[in-house]
């Protein structure tokens, strides 16, 4: 459903065009200091604006609800909003009866027999994203000072992407990306075998991260073109350091206390100015759409921080369930 976690557990709602979206945070330790200022980076990180990005720029700023006494946490149930200022809902009327392909606009409407929101991608929206980066903030704070790091290494298969990305935008098309994310600080020993693995409790938010489509963690795919003399991280002191980071810092699912290295695939955005067939519910036939709006080229210039907040929303439910 909407929560993740087992001891630091968070519940996100809202939709895109809705009056709010926000999250609860169950679990939260008593005494972490929070203020308003200690959100602004990461949410800056995420924030549209530059050449790609969508034109809707909203001011994100965190509304801290509940949880939340003179300064610290409580240990009570945090919840922060964020309001909806900036919607241009009349967009997205027809996709009710003509869903954009690529989209949960079809997806969305069988699963909720007709009662979702579609305006702007409504509870699928990436807009959701934001809060997953607030509750990230909070994470950092427990896991400190765990470090966490993503960086975007190639946007439309290429590592020097201007060119390529004005000419999507000159098209009116889109493209993806893949973000590579390095976790330092993570001590041996966490995770679980099998269910509870380091890598299956992160797979599993960060697939609930919109326009995710792979994960890979260490050498991830190219280890099944390696032998395993290649593969296999050598050992070289008591603590477990290794000479490679093939296994990504981790070993039967659990943390070996290298760094832990993942990378993920993101789609190009769905939403694109290149007419597309779909059908067209309402008259019973397919069509040609051309989407209008305001719409991200490339959603994955975004996803640094949204990556970084999911793994710490993760490793934190890990620390605390070990510490």
């Amino acid at each position: 459903m909407n929560t993740f976690g087992r001891i630091f557990r968070v519940s996100l709602f809202g939709e895109s065009h809705g009056s709010t979206i926000g999250i609860i945070i169950d679990g939260c330790p008593p005494g972490i200091p929070l203020t308003e200022e200690d959100f602004t980076a990461d949410l800056q990180r995420r924030k549209s604006g530059v050449t790609g990005t969508t034109p809707r720029i909203e001011e994100d700023r965190p509304i801290l609800a509940s949880g939340i006494f003179q300064g610290y946490t409580t240990g009570a149930p945090l919840t922060i909003l964020f309001q909806n200022q900036n919607t241009h809902s009349e967009d997205y009327s027809r996709f009710v009866s003509t869903p954009r392909p690529g989209h949960a606009d079809f997806t969305g409407n069988q699963k909720f027999k007709g009662f979702n929101d579609p305006r702007g991608g409504g509870h699928f929206s990436g807009r959701i994203t934001l809060t997953l980066v607030a509750a990230g903030v909070i994470a950092k704070k427990i896991l400190a000072p765990t470090n966490i790091q993503s960086s975007i290494l190639e946007i439309g298969g290429k590592t020097e992407w201007n060119k390529i990305l004005e000419e999507a935008i000159a098209d009116k098309d889109s493209l993806g990306g893949i973000v590579e994310c390095w976790i330092t600080g993570v001590p041996a020993g966490w995770g679980e075998p099998f269910f509870d693995s380091i890598e299956s409790n992160l797979a599993h938010i960060l697939f609930a991260i919109p326009a995710i489509k792979g994960v890979e963690f260490g050498s991830g795919f190219a280890a099944a073109r390696m032998k395993g003399s290649e593969h296999n991280d050598r050992i070289l002191n008591a603590e477990g350091k290794t000479v490679t980071q093939n296994a990504g810092g981790i070993n039967g699912g659990i943390s070996n206390g290298n760094d832990l290295i993942f990378r993920v695939a993101i789609k190009p955005t769905s939403s694109i100015g290149i007419p597309q067939q779909t059908f067209n519910f309402q008259i019973g036939k397919t069509e040609i759409l051309e989407v209008t709006g305001r719409h991200d080229a490339c959603i994955a210039l975004r996803i640094p921080p949204v990556i970084e907040a999911a793994a710490a929303i993760a490793l934190a439910d890990f620390k605390l369930l070990y510490c």
